[in-house]
């Protein structure tokens, strides 16, 4: 019913999915990389904290020392005073936006993995349409991540306020404190706060980065009759692939009908196999002339049995020579040594002498 119907039920294939990823559809959690660059925010203010705090207060010191002169300031004073202002500024932040960009990248870059693309930023009429804009935000998706931003500053103000309950000892004997004291107290109350809400945030974008895969996954669902047409589109069509079989089984059936009754013996698996050998005066070493598997093999000794060319049983080589040698090339040098035997003893039923140059002495039986 559900295929009749049309209903997405089957996984994207990998083309699928590469094809999205082209696209800059890939399944991203915004919640995940805001609580990474919260957290390396964290950090970062709390390695550079001092180093910012001395260069801004050097830049105040300076500025109020500037204003105190008695004498009128003129414009090149004033540039010069901004200029020096803008790269203290530079040097006091400068390593903090480094280290923040850094981190930016490196969330999305765990999340998505190696990946550019502009396809995102291409201009789309539908985008400049209000009635889309709108459907989106009253979708079931746009309530629910409505209502997840609003359980996401629920539990954040309720950690708040939990800390801040835990710590309210502390924090009406501030009044009573001398400022350092105050300020560490305060500072502790801020940096457990800060901990907790991190510490949630993460979780949650962790959470939410799995729920986005697997949305993301549902999305691209396709129907049995989309995964047929995109099989049918990279293996070719069926009934093609069928027609090119039969053709070269034809193929293989002519050249079997006119090689295997001039081949000297056929080696069979015995039920799989059968590789036709052949070797003339003038030839470096003995060719495959014919070979083949199943329906073929047991064609290549049909014809062979009518013709009075020998059949010899040898699993191992002729498995060998199957896989390892083409229609027409000479055997490897490796098989000299097990062919010459064969071809002395079939050659020694006939009457033949067996002359194969290039090619080892044959050996007795069973060595």
């Amino acid at each position: 019913m559900a295929e009749e119907l049309g209903e997405r039920t089957e996984d994207p294939t990998g083309r699928k999915l590469a094809d999205a990823r082209r696209q800059g559809k890939i399944p991203k959690s915004k919640d995940l990389s805001g609580a990474i660059d919260l957290i390396a925010a964290a950090i970062v203010l709390a390695m550079l904290g001092a180093f910012i705090t001395g260069r801004m207060a050097d830049l105040m010191r300076r500025l109020l020392s500037g204003t105190s002169n008695n004498h009128s300031p003129d414009l090149a004073m004033i540039g010069g005073a901004i200029r020096d202002a803008a790269l203290d500024l530079l040097v006091a932040l400068g390593p903090v936006m480094g280290l923040m960009f850094f981190f930016i990248l490196l969330s999305n870059f765990l999340q998505v993995g190696p990946m550019v693309t502009f396809e995102p930023l291409t201009p789309k009429i539908n985008r400049l349409n209000p009635l889309s804009g709108v459907k989106r935000i009253l979708s079931l998706r746009g309530v629910m991540q409505t209502g997840m931003s609003i359980a996401k500053l629920s539990v954040v103000g309720t950690i708040v306020i939990l800390v801040i309950m835990r710590n309210e000892a502390k924090l009406v004997r501030l009044p009573l404190l001398d400022p350092a004291q105050a300020t560490m107290v305060t500072l502790y109350v801020l940096i457990e706060i800060l901990a907790w809400v991190l510490s949630i945030l993460l979780v949650i974008g962790i959470l939410d980065f799995l729920y986005q895969r697997w949305q993301h996954k549902k999305d691209l669902r396709m129907t049995k009759q989309e995964v047929k047409d995109e099989v049918k589109s990279l293996e070719g069509d069926p009934q093609m692939k069928r027609r090119r079989f039969k053709i070269a089984q034809e193929v293989a059936m002519q050249r079997i009908a006119s090689e295997v009754p001039d081949a000297d013996v056929i080696v069979t698996n015995p039920t799989h196999f059968s590789v036709a050998l052949r070797y003339k005066d003038g030839w470096n070493a003995p060719r495959v002339v014919a070979k083949g598997a199943d329906i073929l093999a047991i064609r290549i000794r049909h014809i062979a049995s009518a013709n009075g060319v020998p059949i010899l049983e040898r699993p191992p080589l002729a498995r060998a020579l199957y896989w390892g040698t083409r229609e027409g090339d000479e055997i490897a040098e490796e098989h000299f040594e097990a062919v010459a035997e064969i071809l002395a003893y079939v050659y020694r039923l006939d009457g033949r002498a067996a002359s194969m140059q290039n090619t080892p002495e044959p050996v007795a039986a069973g060595a």
